[in-house]
């Protein structure tokens, strides 16, 4: 039987242990679940934004739509990038990719005139490719050159190779599950509990997408990774 000294020795070195965050048996380190940065991303669609009330909400980053094609500007990308920049929202633009309509080095360039350039400010995500909807007619090989001549085009201005939003689903069939851009970082979208499987390209992912609605507007982001790792990201 422990005497009443051992007791208490025992239930100190308990709580020690709780407030350090040791194991108790010390051969594993403890399991803290990561709180992964919020984020949104956001066009003309969701209207008029209070980008203060956003991040006062717990965002903390946003993709905002800037460009489709070589034709479209998104009429509120100005507003929501200045909105964002003033209540200190780390954010960056996205593309709507059309390869069916002009090369990837005219979208780009496009994209580049029209907000979706970078700068190592801390603050400014690399501009994102979005991909979706379609094959455009592509053949998988074709497909593949195209964002390679939009990613290029992209890294020789801004030394920042584009962010890729896409669905496994979409990668596997529109670019045969290319592993060609595992420089690009991922942006996979999959509206579930889990981040799924991944294109061949990527070993993780470093936004997800993990619904089309939610409490904030927009589409519902996580950043994979801490507060620091998003600055880190932002910065290049």
């Amino acid at each position: 039987m422990l005497s009443l000294l051992q007791i208490l020795a025992l239930s100190a070195l308990s709580l020690s242990l709780a407030v350090s965050g040791a194991p108790a048996s010390g051969s594993e380190p403890a399991l803290v679940k990561r709180a992964d940065p919020q984020g949104i991303d956001v066009s003309h669609f969701q209207g008029t934004l209070n980008w203060n009330t956003i991040k006062s909400q717990g965002v903390v980053f946003a993709y905002i739509k800037a460009t489709e094609g070589t034709t479209f500007i998104d009429p509120n990308f100005s507003s929501n990038y200045v909105g964002a920049t003033n209540a200190a929202v780390i954010r960056g633009a996205y593309h709507f990719a059309h390869p069916d309509t002009s090369s990837g080095a005219a979208q780009a360039s496009f994209f580049l005139a029209h907000g979706g350039g970078w700068s190592g400010d801390g603050i400014t995500l690399p501009g994102a490719l979005d991909l979706e909807g379609t094959c455009y007619g592509l053949t998988a090989a074709q497909m593949v050159a195209w964002i390679q001549d939009f990613s290029n085009t992209y890294h020789s201005a801004t030394a920042r190779f584009p962010t890729i939003y896409t669905t496994t689903s979409w990668w596997t069939s529109c670019t045969g599950n290319s592993a060609a851009f595992s420089s690009n970082a991922l942006w996979i979208a999959h509206w579930a509990t889990t981040i799924g499987t991944l294109p061949a390209s990527w070993g993780f992912t470093t936004f997800w997408q993990y619904a089309d609605s939610g409490p904030f507007p927009g589409d519902q982001d996580r950043f994979n990774g801490d507060a620091a790792g998003l600055s880190r990201f932002a910065s290049g």
